[in-house]
């Protein structure tokens, strides 16, 4: 077999030696070009990841979805009246991902038996064992918090793979940004449409800012630098899943880590 081109089998086998076994949970973050040539295309990823971790295993990414009308708020984070009925609102099982977060945030979304979250800027979808546990219960506002796939990620032990994406798109560490106690984190109101029971539902909502970094003195892009420092601890594993660079951390002890990274830099006095 030429030695640029990549099968749902050897990405498999990678996967398993970067270290994903049999009931992982784990959140996934893909730039699918830098994986190279896949025979049966990005869905051949899908599947061997869904081969390394078996049946009960469950994958994630994070969707937002595709809204575009957030340049239209205004100060106060409301729509135009003249516009609001020309917004479709966020449905679960149909509103696209945000293409931002990258081809596998939609084609997760879109496979067979997965499920998705009902916080529209902070939805997951998932696939596998657990996914309907993962997708539940998520709190509509503050929704990167307590009550989040990202919560239950760290309960459940599961861990973060940036398969070729940058460090500094690893989503878990808004996460930590809500969780971390530092004083004049921003945040952000604003409306939006939900769909309820089959109807469009304009619903306010309130969130950490996740658009920028959370308080004034972080730099554009901090997450890479949390999780470099967090590599360099000795902490996860870097290798290589197809021609892709790759990193794996476990999503508790990176969140924790990061938590900490904050709280030195920006916490409270005695906290």
């Amino acid at each position: 077999m030429p030695a640029d081109i990549h099968t749902r089998r050897t990405l498999a086998a990678q996967l398993r030696a970067i270290g994903l076994g049999p009931d992982a949970s784990v959140m996934v973050h893909a730039a699918l070009r830098s994986v190279g040539r896949i025979l049966g295309g990005p869905d051949a990823l899908i599947d061997a990841l869904h081969d390394a971790i078996g049946p009960g295993g469950t994958i994630l990414v994070y969707t937002d979805w595709s809204d575009d009308y957030h340049d239209l708020l205004d100060d106060d984070g409301t729509i135009p009246a003249e516009l609001r009925d020309d917004i479709p609102p966020f449905d679960p099982a149909s509103s696209r991902a945000r293409r931002f977060n990258g081809a596998i945030a939609e084609l997760v979304r879109t496979r067979p038996g997965a499920r998705r979250s009902a916080n529209p800027g902070a939805s997951f979808a998932a696939v596998g064992g657990r996914a309907e546990w993962f997708t539940a219960d998520h709190a509509l506002d503050y929704g990167y918090g307590e009550r989040s796939p990202f919560a239950k990620l760290v309960q459940a032990r599961g861990k973060v793979l940036m398969l070729g994406a940058p460090l500094d798109a690893m989503s878990l560490l808004h996460h930590a940004e809500h969780l971390a106690r530092i004083p004049g984190k921003r945040v952000v109101r604003y409306e939006a449409p939900i769909l309820v029971e089959g109807r469009t539902v304009w619903r306010r909502f309130e969130e950490f800012d996740t658009s920028d970094p959370v308080v004034d003195g972080l730099p554009e892009g901090y997450f890479a630098t949390v999780v470099e420092d967090f590599l360099a601890a000795g902490r996860g594993v870097r290798s290589t899943v197809g021609d892709a660079a790759s990193v794996l951390v476990p999503a508790a002890e990176m969140a924790d880590f990061a938590v900490r990274w904050l709280e030195r830099r920006f916490g409270l006095p005695g906290a």
